[in-house]
């Protein structure tokens, strides 16, 4: 099993990426999402985070072994989460993850069909069927996604408050994301709240006024 990759970037032509290793080059498939960036690293060195599979082929008779990379283990960790949904292949899921992953697990945490139904190769049913399927399963997504401030962020002295304040706020019928930026925005207005009781009430608070 091949569970990273690490080499010189030498070309991005669609959804496919070519990475020297030594000798070796080796075909990289990518998720829609992750070419523009790879684009803009050729000829640099770059390491991906890699899924390993057998690609049937002529009804299944023989079988291609393919190389899928990305950005982060994070990203790989929510495409092998993506890809449980029925009707959703490998190939079909690397072209219809055009958006940031995290920005699909907050499409999915909020039931925001319209937003999943723009994505390629997904319609009503097949993103009335994502909902129902990952609901529940995508939470760590979006908490990364709402907490990370980009590459040079310090660590979040409230990170332990807002998980236990976004639970409770889950637990009374917030979505995930609604959460989140509730808690977000109390502590931004108050950076002395120290409890997660106290910050339940200060988002609730803000809702009221929105």
């Amino acid at each position: 099993m091949i569970s990273r990759i690490e080499g010189q970037l030498i070309q991005v032509d669609g959804s496919t990426a070519l990475i020297r290793c030594g000798a070796l080059t080796y075909e990289v498939l990518i998720p829609s999402a992750s070419q523009p960036r790879l684009a803009q690293m050729v000829n640099e060195t770059v390491e991906l985070q890699t899924r390993h599979y057998l690609e049937g082929q002529s009804q299944g008779s023989s079988f291609i072994p393919r190389l899928i990379g990305f950005l982060t283990e994070e990203d790989r960790d929510f495409f092998e989460l993506f890809i449980t949904v029925k009707g959703l292949g490998v190939r079909k899921a690397l072209r219809a993850l055009q958006l940031p992953f995290a920005r699909v697990a907050e499409a999915i945490d909020a039931k925001d069909i319209d937003l999943l139904k723009s994505m390629p190769e997904i319609g009503k049913r097949l993103a009335e069927t994502i909902i129902v399927t990952l609901s529940g399963k995508v939470d760590r997504y979006v908490i990364a996604s709402s907490e990370s401030a980009g590459e040079d962020a310090e660590p979040d002295e409230h990170a332990e408050l807002k998980h236990d304040a976004v639970a409770v706020l889950t637990m009374l019928g917030e979505t995930k994301l609604q959460a989140v930026h509730l808690v977000e925005r109390a502590l931004a207005a108050d950076a002395d709240i120290d409890t997660a009781d106290a910050l339940v009430a200060a988002a609730y608070r803000l809702k009221e006024l929105v």
